[in-house]
């Protein structure tokens, strides 16, 4: 059975295909490195992604989830509130406020430390990462955020204060992405909500070929 490498400062992953497959560390690839913005955009391109800061683990797990961009599931209720237009949509004016709300979001395995705000904030600083808010009255009630390289775009965390704030933001980054020509919307795990909302399963081998594919292309979010 595979076990995680050790990772030291040399810039570099291995295959994905070689995680970890027993246990409660299913999809555990490796251990170590940093969240500089080269190691996390070379481990999105690798399909990989960080989990953990201290130390930093990074996993492609499988199956993996994705949200295909063009069976983007809207209920009853969101095409309520959607049609209601009571909410601005705007796009990266406020990453950082939109990371710090996922970040204290409660949830089961929350990940997102000070460590990961600032790492990812460096990431859209550079042009990488990038955020979906959601605003009622002046007020920030929604958003999402994740990362762009190629035609991949990984959905990392969402949020909401007000009902539908981050369906709505999904719903309008959905739209956005098919806009631009993206081709592979991930969203690493599918979870009760994002389930609702389209989000399938597949196995590994196929998210890395169509990850594979993805990276072909150059769209702009």
């Amino acid at each position: 059975m595979p076990t995680p490498v050790l990772l030291e400062d040399r810039l570099w992953f291995p295959a994905a295909s070689d995680a970890v497959k027993l246990g409660p560390h299913a999809g555990l690839v490796a251990v170590g490195g940093d969240l500089s913005v080269p190691r996390l955009l070379l481990a999105y391109r690798s399909g990989l992604f960080p989990w953990t800061a201290n130390p930093v683990t990074w996993w492609s797990p499988d199956p993996r989830g994705i949200i295909e961009l063009d069976q983007f599931h809207v209920s009853r209720s969101l095409a309520r509130t959607l049609r209601k237009n009571v909410f601005e949509i705007t796009f990266d004016r406020a990453f950082r406020e939109v990371i710090t709300a996922c970040a204290k979001t409660r949830r089961p395995g929350g990940w997102i430390t000070r460590e990961f705000i600032t790492a990812y904030t460096a990431l859209h600083d550079a042009g990488h990462a990038h955020s979906v808010e959601c605003w009622r009255g002046g007020e920030l009630v929604g958003g999402v955020y994740g990362v762009a390289t190629g035609g991949l775009f990984a959905g990392e965390s969402m949020f909401h204060r007000e009902d539908d704030g981050s369906k709505v933001a999904l719903f309008h980054l959905v739209g956005r992405l098919r806009e631009r020509g993206f081709t592979l919307f991930d969203t690493q795990m599918v979870t009760p909500v994002t389930r609702q909302l389209g989000a399938t399963e597949i196995s590994r081998a196929a998210y890395l070929h169509r990850l594979a594919a993805a990276l072909v292309v150059s769209p702009q979010f």
